[in-house]
C-alpha cells in the first residue's frame, strides 16, 4: 500500500486491504472483523463510518470496506500483540496528518497560496517517510533470511542454486504474477511500494535469498528495489502450498496421463 490513510469524499479514512495488509492478516479474517463490528454498532454508527466497496484482483472484483477513523479504531481494538500496537500507532499518526491536510485545504482564499506550499511539502514528506519505510522493510527480510537455523532437513536442501518467482510459476504452468497473487491471497507475502515482501513470520525460514538493486530514476535520484528470489527450500515451501490447493507441476501431469 502507498499510504495508510487517504482523503475520500473530503474525509481521512482508510480500507480493510490497508488494515490486512499492515496487520499481517489475511483479508477474509478483517472482513470478519468489521463485519461483526458492523452488527455490534448498529445501522446509524455503522452508516456513518464504514463503507461497503471493492477492489480488482486478477480479473475479478472482491469485496472491501473503506472505514473512517472511528470505525477503523473500533475494528482493531483487540489487536494487541507488540507489532499491532506500534502499527495502530502509525494510523494514528497518519489520521492526524491528513485531518490537519483537509483543515489546510478548506482555508480561506487568502490562506490558499501558503496552504499549497505546505500540502506540497507534507507530499513530499510523504514519499520520503513511504521510501524510508521500504528500505527499513527491505532490510529487515535480509537480515531475517541470513539468521535462519541449520537442521539436517536444511541440509538437504541446500543449494546454490537460486529461482526467481516467474522460473517457479513456469513449473506449474502459470506466470509469475498470478502466483505472487496466489501467495498474498495465503497470506505469505505483501507488496509494499511495488515490491514483494514476505510476512514477518516467513521471513527466517531460509525461503528467500534478495538483494538490493541500485537504479536510477528519471528525475536523475537514485532508487533502490528489492528483488527476492527463492531457494530451494522455498520453492519446496511452495509446491506444498500449491499442493493443498490441488495444482501440480506440470511434469507430475504428464506423468499422470502416461499412467492413465
Amino acid at each position: 500500500m502507498n499510504q495508510l490513510v487517504f482523503i475520500d469524499k473530503g474525509q481521512a479514512i482508510t480500507d480493510s486491504l490497508t488494515i490486512a495488509s499492515m496487520f499481517g492478516k489475511r483479508h477474509d479474517n478483517v472482513l470478519r472483523d468489521i463485519e461483526n463490528q458492523i452488527e455490534l454498532a448498529g445501522d446509524e454508527f455503522s452508516s456513518l463510518n464504514f463503507e461497503e466497496s471493492n477492489y480488482e484482483s486478477r480479473g475479478k472484483n472482491f469485496p472491501k470496506y473503506n472505514l473512517t477513523e472511528e470505525a477503523f479504531t473500533l475494528v482493531v481494538f483487540s489487536y494487541n500483540t507488540k507489532e499491532a500496537v506500534q502499527t495502530k500507532i502509525k494510523f494514528i499518526q497518519e489520521f492526524k496528518r491528513m485531518r490537519e491536510t483537509l483543515r489546510t485545504i478548506s482555508s480561506p482564499s487568502y490562506m490558499i497560496e501558503d496552504s499549497i506550499k505546505r500540502a506540497e511539502k507534507w507530499i513530499e514528506e510523504q514519499k520520503e517517510k513511504r521510501a524510508l519505510e521500504v528500505k527499513t522493510l527491505m532490510l529487515e527480510q535480509q537480515v531475517a533470511e541470513a539468521k535462519p537455523k541449520v537442521t539436517y532437513y536444511d541440509e538437504i536442501l541446500k543449494s546454490t542454486s537460486i529461482l526467481t518467482i516467474t522460473q517457479i510459476a513456469k513449473d506449474y504452468g502459470m506466470s509469475g504474477k498470478a502466483l505472487n497473487d496466489l501467495l498474498h491471497e495465503e497470506g505469505i507475502q505483501y507488496k509494499q511500494s511495488g515490491q514483494w515482501l514476505l510476512y514477518h513470520k516467513y521471513q527466517d525460514k531460509g525461503y528467500t535469498k534478495s538483494d538490493t538493486q541500485k537504479y536510477r530514476r528519471s528525475n536523475g535520484e537514485t532508487g533502490t528495489k528489492l528483488h527476492t528470489k527463492w531457494t530451494q527450500k522455498g520453492r519446496l515451501f511452495i509446491h506444498n502450498i500449491l499442493s493443498k490447493k490441488d495444482i501440480e507441476p506440470l511434469m507430475d501431469r504428464e506423468l499422470d496421463k502416461k499412467d492413465a
